[in-house]
């Protein structure tokens, strides 16, 4: 309400014309919907409901404004500016850059003030895996891009049981036996998953093998969770030995998103770190985004 009073309009829809639906549908303010979502946010509300107070409120239509008989929009126009907002590089910066530079002319925001920084989890869109697990997948993925990259080269590898191994996406249960039966069954996933590394790195393998995303991943998971006895037997790691969080993959297929623990919340995926001002009789505004691997600490963020 204080935005909307010093600044009549925060987000002008001159500025962000790229984000007007291009496929010949009537145009909504692309401003609005930005302000729309900023309110969004500040309410947690989901995007039926983001609209229907929009309809229905006049607190947001004074914000936003909407004459009193304005009918709205439907909720699913919300979820189509976000993917455009998304998918255009820089755009959401931009968002974020044209609002502090209004509150700063309007002496609502100004340089030198204080702040804090604190960060909220972002779960990654991937399934959770156990350690077991995760290698299983690791070579099933590599498995299926050897399969396109080089059939003829593979096929010879291939063992009769792989394909009720590797066939399907990898699922393992509680096995009968405990950790015995776990090392067991890790172990027969390590040699099945180096016999296909040694074929890649001989001389004869073709080079452009090793350089396949998903072999170079499970180059990697294989050093993290494996390692080579003295008697030259490839061994499955126990959790107390093995590489900091930071560096392990929890799935093949989202290598950036990590396992970590803040408090009591455990998740595998990033951190959103937000900066937001505390100055005393000015409105709290988020200054500063960034997106991080989840093991970055909010502190860190401070000179940034």
């Amino acid at each position: 309400m204080l935005i909307r009073d010093r600044l009549d309009v925060l987000f002008g829809d001159e500025e962000f014309v790229g984000l007007y639906p291009d496929d010949g549908r009537p145009g909504i303010s692309p401003g609005q919907l930005a302000l729309v979502s900023v309110l969004q946010f500040a309410e947690n509300l989901s995007d039926r409901a983001a609209a229907d107070a929009v309809r229905t409120r006049i607190d947001w239509k004074y914000a936003l404004g909407l004459e009193l008989e304005d009918p709205g929009f439907d909720h699913s126009v919300l979820c189509e500016f976000r993917a455009r907002l998304a998918e255009q590089d820089g755009a959401a910066d931009r968002l974020l850059q044209v609002m502090l530079e209004r509150l700063v002319e309007a002496g609502l925001l100004k340089a030198g003030g204080r702040q804090r920084t604190d960060a909220t989890h972002v779960l990654a869109a991937v399934r959770r895996l156990s350690r077991l697990e995760l290698v299983g997948e690791t070579l099933r993925a590599a498995l299926e891009e050897l399969a396109e990259a080089a059939p003829t080269w593979l096929a010879p590898l291939i063992e009769p049981e792989w394909a009720k191994r590797y066939g399907r996406r990898v699922e393992i249960g509680k096995l009968p036996g405990g950790k015995t039966a776990v090392t067991a069954r890790a172990e027969e996933f390590g040699r099945d998953g180096q016999k296909i590394l040694t074929a890649a790195w001989t001389a004869c393998a073709p080079p452009r093998l090793r350089l396949l995303p998903q072999m170079e991943i499970l180059r990697q998971v294989w050093v993290h969770h494996y390692f080579w006895d003295a008697n030259e037997l490839l061994r499955w790691r126990d959790g107390h030995a093995l590489p900091p969080a930071s560096l392990r993959f929890d799935s093949p297929y989202d290598t950036d998103a990590h396992y970590c623990v803040k408090r009591d919340t455990a998740w595998n995926g990033y951190r959103t770190p937000f900066t937001e001002t505390r100055d005393e009789e000015r409105p709290e505004v988020v200054v500063h985004v960034a997106t991080t691997i989840s093991t970055v600490q909010d502190i860190e963020l401070t000179d940034t």
